[in-house]
């Protein structure tokens, strides 16, 4: 399997490549962005694209591929909406519409958040452009497309939140996550389980399309190297 990866240097995106690096199904990864990851490894193709709203300069190297695993986002936070949504709408659907024109069978993953709001009517900005983000994505002629909606993430393995935000958020419970994990299983996902799910749904699918906390665990449970 040859995979596209968006946002491998957040955290998320950091821990989907590690996962996607120790699967011995998977043949190549490139990823795409506005810079490389640092990553050294014989399957690891890295392509630096600086207008990620415009792919046609690299759509060459854009094609051949089963699965993208769009892994890239940012924080609403201190945001107006309309240009949140043009790096939320607009950078993923531009992507995603080349990527289903060169890849007709390519399965699509898009790494959503919790809360999300379907109807894109609801009180949360955020919510409303992922809303329509997913509602897009859903609607594109490929082989298939899965939102994945985690909630609270522990990062495993170094990876590690470009916020600042976020990583005092993480360094604070760092020991608590842990705990807190084995007790409310469906609540808080890792990094390693994200990247696992990602990979099952794209090796096998998935019975649903819009994946919660819940859902997304059970993915990731069914991950088998030797599938």
């Amino acid at each position: 399997m040859n995979v596209l990866l968006f946002g491998g240097t957040g955290m998320v995106g950091q821990g989907v490549l590690r996962e996607c690096l120790l699967d011995p199904r998977v043949q190549l990864v490139e990823t795409v962005g506005r810079t490389a990851t640092g990553v050294q490894h014989a399957k690891l193709r890295e392509v630096v694209h600086q207008d990620l709203w415009n792919y046609e300069a690299i759509a060459g190297k854009l094609a051949g591929f089963e699965a993208c695993f769009f892994c890239l986002g940012v924080s609403s936070r201190g945001m107006k909406e309309e240009d949140y949504a043009r790096v939320t709408y607009g950078i993923t659907l531009a992507a995603a519409e080349i990527l289903c024109r060169l890849n007709p069978r390519m399965t699509f993953i898009y790494i959503s958040g919790r809360g999300t709001d379907s109807t894109e009517r609801g009180r949360f900005m955020w919510a409303r452009v992922k809303g329509k983000t997913e509602n897009a994505l859903l609607g594109l002629p490929c082989g298939g497309a899965y939102m994945l909606r985690p909630g609270v993430i522990q990062p495993l393995y170094g990876a590690r939140s470009k916020t600042a935000l976020y990583r005092f958020f993480y360094s604070m419970s760092k020991p608590l996550l842990p705990l807190m994990r084995a007790m409310f299983p469906d609540e808080i996902l890792t990094t390693v389980q994200i990247g696992r799910a990602m990979l099952a749904i794209a090796a096998h699918g998935f019975p649903k399309k819009v994946l919660e906390n819940k859902d997304i665990r059970a993915a990731a449970e069914s991950y088998r190297v030797s599938s």
